[in-house]
């Protein structure tokens, strides 16, 4: 590899890092706001995407260890956690939009879980393009792979709020457990996908 190779590569690491990083920020801060966000409306389609963000925190983990050269068994295990954790959200939510739907609860209007789930997923979109381009240049499997999670985290924001919006503005009450529902399907088929390759 030539020094002009060595160098590239380096940026596009740092890139990779930066990337990760952004995203780890993001949903740390995510995690609080989507919690006091889904408290205050009871809205378990804030709450599902606020326990989807903390998975996703474990994910970016996962890539910063990897693109720091961590061993390949830390990462399988790292992943088949990740795994356990998507499918007991799967449980979770699966279980409470049921019982809102039965039981006919109504969700209260949440102003800022609707401005979080706008902002997160325009930035998701944003750092999922970034983390396909980067991680083709580097030839890393690993980082286009979370850039899809990252993509597919951005239509599940994109789904949250089409639910609180139709809540707020329609008083379509069960498009907050449909969106809930939607959240089950994302967790369940990656939670399989997990346990099938690792």
């Amino acid at each position: 590899m030539t020094r002009l190779d060595e160098s590239a590569r380096a940026a596009l690491l740092r890139r990779g890092f930066a990337l990760e990083y952004i995203t780890l920020g993001w949903n740390v801060i995510g995690v609080g706001v989507l919690a006091v966000a889904a408290w205050s409306a009871r809205s378990v389609a804030l709450a599902g995407f606020g326990l989807d963000s903390l998975i996703e925190i474990g994910a970016s983990t996962v890539v910063v260890w990897e693109l720091s050269g961590t061993g390949d068994a830390r990462q399988r295990r790292a992943l088949r956690l990740i795994g356990g954790a998507f499918a007991a959200l799967a449980l979770y939510l699966l279980i409470q939009s049921t019982w809102v739907l039965v039981t006919g609860h109504r969700p209260h209007h949440s102003l800022p879980g609707i401005a979080w789930t706008a902002i997160t997923a325009l930035t998701m979109f944003g750092l999922a393009a970034g983390k396909a381009r980067t991680g083709a240049a580097l030839h890393n499997p690993v980082l286009r792979a979370e850039g899809r999670v990252t993509l597919i985290d951005g239509i599940l924001a994109a789904t949250v709020l089409a639910g609180l919006l139709l809540n707020a503005g329609l008083g379509w009450w069960w498009a907050d457990p449909l969106a809930g529902y939607v959240l089950v399907f994302y967790a369940v088929r990656e939670a399989r996908t997990i346990f099938s390759d690792h």
